[in-house]
């Protein structure tokens, strides 16, 4: 028969089952030479029991076949078909003839030169389980190793399918699987993660289930080969959980929400049963941390904890509050020594920290904690703070492999806590700065009521640059300013502080709104020049200074409002009968770009009118257009009744329609008219007797307002400053007092010419006007107008007037 071994395996067996023949066929299978066993018991060769219809027709002298395992001389395995054959001899005892064969397997390759009693050999010792089905899924042979994984023998099996041996989960599952191998004839991978009794921890195994076929690619069975795969799986498991939290940790830039996330990563991800993430108060608060002190206390803050169960029960300090580690005690140590540590409950360095806290050791003791894992959190050679990993409902302990993994997640999210913590803290300094440079609160004035909002991006996370400013002029005018600077954080805020002072500083020199912004372009463009984009870092795509800014002053005397903005978005203007409008303003470049000139535009308002001056946040927004933001404030202005606070607030809840991305100032300005009794103008003639009559005009004027204790003041300020108009000057002379919080002297000439204080020298006849009047006045200066100069000195009005 081909395929069999050169010469049949033959051995005599007597009554007593001692060998008493035994051939070459048997000695080249088996490897054992005839002296070795004969005599000796047959049974010593059997690698297992015989099945039981063997041994029962061996009782009964009966003639038996079947399979059997017999050992070789190396220890391996060998299968044989055998055939027992029942003997007389002439004693009356019996003796037995067995011969045997190696089955042959038609799906075993058959190559030149090769022999199926290897290819047997490797299938019985395979050290993975294999196992071989018929057409009907029915068990054909499995080897030792499969025997040992189904915890039942080959012969019991044999002949039934997955479902006769066990009908319940997974192995229902099995069989279907393997008659869709038979019924396709492709192979099926499958994976199945089961807890084996005595286990801690899940076992995985990876199945191949094969169709066997012949030549012409008939499916005549199928083979089931299985692997252990539990440490590949539980290394993607704690892969899977590293992955997870390069993908989850640092989504925010909130050192709260970073410790969070680390949390919820080890829990969901089945790593921890509770985590806690104690930060240092430094930390916690965005402040710089620093080395810590030797043999001091370390007062640590509760940034966040989750657990496996509802509430965190087993924690003994709540989310948010501070405790102490004392000197000496276990995470103090872990904290100076840079490296994490696991520890069981009855470890001594655990028992010592447990002692020190009897709600921690009762906590232990009521929720069965086992393991104990403590990872400083660290970041950049500076320690942030420690988290304690903790397993009560996990059976299995942690393992090194486990401490290397926390220690890997936290290192991952110690950089985010830091870079969190950082920004926290530019942001903190951002905001205070920007505070510092934006008014407090408006300022109480007879020309207009004013009231305002600011709301940094995100509730101050990312400071801008906008800024807004309520300066008072002379001659009881008001300028009201509204500007945004490109870009977020500490460079922002610092060129919109430049910006505000320079704003003022030219406000103060009561130049017109187009030339106040012209000079204010150039001062962006010396910014520009003198940082650079190498100083300013990456804010502005385009590396340059950028601003827009609207400025516009209102004089409650005429009523007229003149404006000029530069790439600012227009105001709005409400009439006192509720009509809203957006002014038409010349547009104007932003600032920064130079060569271009602004354009002021003059508006006559009536008194109780209402301007609102906004930045671009307030109308733009990533879920709408600017024209739907234009249309919301438009409607927000148009409902009647309220303070200006009120209405403040009204618009803020109507246009913002979510989360704003951009600095937002609104300022409303309610206008008033100067009661026309408490200004008065004369004309003058350009001659040396108007000083005089200007002097008693003014001094009848101040009697009739009850100002007689500032009578004689006035009228040396009204005569050197009608003085100098005549003699510097030329027509139109006018003069002009305005009593509001202060009393007001102005002297307006037809001459361009600006007037500069100087000191006289001794014999000088002349310089000493101006002087005069600096020393009387509370303020005094110039400003440029339509057809000459104003000069103009303010005095405080007596006490009780």
């Amino acid at each position: 028969m081909e395929g069999r071994v050169p010469e049949d395996l033959v051995v005599v067996v007597d009554a007593d089952g001692a060998i008493t023949v035994w051939s070459d066929g048997a000695r080249h299978l088996l490897g054992y030479e005839p002296a070795e066993l004969l005599g000796k018991p047959v049974t010593d060769l059997l690698a297992a029991r015989l099945p039981e219809s063997t041994r029962r027709h061996a009782a009964d002298g009966r003639r038996w076949a079947g399979e059997v395992a017999l050992r070789h001389r190396n220890g391996n395995h060998v299968v044989v078909r055998l055939q027992g054959t029942p003997l007389a001899d002439a004693g009356g005892g019996r003796h037995w003839l067995v011969t045997g064969t190696v089955p042959v397997y038609p799906a075993a390759p058959a190559e030149p030169g090769t022999t199926l009693p290897l290819w047997d050999l490797t299938l019985a010792q395979l050290p993975v389980p294999v196992a071989v089905y018929d057409r009907d899924a029915r068990l054909v042979a499995a080897n030792e190793i499969m025997t040992e994984v189904m915890g039942r023998s080959a012969e019991d099996m044999k002949g039934l399918t997955l479902w006769e041996i066990e009908p319940n989960p997974p192995f229902d599952e099995y069989d279907r699987l393997q008659r869709e191998v038979l019924r396709t004839g492709e192979m099926i991978f499958h994976e199945e993660h089961a807890q084996a009794p005595g286990q801690t921890r899940p076992h995985a195994w990876s199945m191949f289930l094969s169709p066997l076929k012949d030549e012409t690619g008939a499916v005549h069975g199928m083979s089931a080969t299985v692997f252990d795969t539990t440490e590949q799986y539980w290394a993607r498991r704690r892969l899977a959980v590293l992955n997870d939290a390069s993908l989850r940790i640092g989504s925010t830039l909130d050192v709260t929400r970073t410790a969070e996330e680390m949390a919820e990563v080890a829990v969901t991800g089945g790593f921890a049963d509770f985590v806690t993430v104690d930060l240092l108060e430094s930390v916690a608060l965005g402040d710089e941390p620093g080395p810590l002190p030797p043999d001091t206390p370390v007062t640590v803050r509760r940034t966040a904890q989750l657990s496996v169960l509802r509430g965190c029960p087993e924690s003994v300090v709540a989310s948010g509050e501070t405790t102490r580690y004392p000197v000496g005690t276990l995470p103090l140590r872990i904290l100076d020594a840079g490296r994490g540590v696991r520890h069981r409950p009855g470890d001594p360095e655990l028992q010592e920290w447990l002692k020190s806290s009897p709600a921690r050791a009762e906590t232990v003791s009521r929720y069965l904690i086992h393991s104990v894992m403590m990872v400083p959190l660290r970041a950049r050679g500076v320690t942030l703070g420690l988290v304690h990993f903790l397993r009560h409902r996990t059976p299995e302990w942690f393992s090194e492999d486990d401490l290397l993994l926390a220690e890997e997640i936290v290192a991952r999210a110690a950089v985010s806590v830091d870079n969190a913590r950082r920004y926290t803290r530019e942001s903190r300094t951002a905001l205070a700065l920007q505070r510092s440079l934006l008014p407090e609160r408006p300022p109480e004035l007879a020309a207009m009521d004013v009231a305002y909002r600011y709301l940094p991006t995100g509730a101050g996370a990312d400071i801008g640059g906008d800024w807004f400013d309520v300066i008072p002029l002379s001659g009881a005018r008001v300028a009201l300013v509204v500007g945004d600077v490109v870009g977020h954080g500490i460079q922002a805020s610092a060129t919109m502080g430049r910006l505000r002072t320079a704003v003022r500083t030219l406000a103060d020199v009561d130049l017109a709104p187009d030339e106040l912004l012209t000079q204010l372009d150039d001062l962006v463009i010396r910014l520009d020049r003198e940082e650079g984009p190498e100083v300013r870092g990456a804010q502005e795509a385009s590396g340059q200074v950028g601003a827009t800014c609207l400025y516009a002053v209102y004089d409650p005397v005429s009523r007229r409002c003149t404006m000029a903005r530069a790439g600012h978005p227009a105001p709005a203007l409400v009439t006192p009968g509720g009509g809203v409008r957006f002014l038409d303003l010349p547009a104007g470049p932003p600032l920064g770009l130079g060569g271009l000139p602004f354009e002021a535009s003059e508006v006559q308002l009536e008194e109780n009118s209402l301007l609102a001056l906004y930045t671009d946040g307030l109308i733009e927004a990533p879920d709408h257009d600017i024209e739907v933001g234009i249309g919301l404030l438009h409607r927000a202005l148009s409902t009647p009744g309220g303070t200006l606070d009120e209405t403040c607030d009204r618009v803020l809840r109507t246009v913002l329609t979510g989360r704003p991305e951009d600095d937002i100032v609104l300022m409303l300005a309610r206008t008033a008219a100067l009661d026309a009794a408490k200004v008065h103008t004369w004309q003058l003639p350009p001659e040396p007797a108007a000083v005089a009559r200007a002097r008693k005009m003014a001094g009848e004027q101040l009697a009739e307002w009850g100002l007689t204790e500032v009578e004689f003041a006035t009228e040396l300020i009204v005569s050197e400053l009608v003085t100098n108009a005549l003699r510097y000057g030329g027509a139109p002379i006018e003069l002009r007092l305005i009593r509001d919080s202060t009393l007001i002297c102005e002297v307006s000439d037809g001459s361009n010419t600006a007037p500069h204080l100087r000191r006289a020298r001794v014999f000088d006849e002349g310089g000493r006007g101006l002087l005069l009047v600096a020393q009387l006045a509370e303020r005094w200066g110039s400003r440029q107008t339509a057809t000459g100069k104003t000069i103009w000195a303010e005095q405080p009005l007596p006490a009780g007037v």
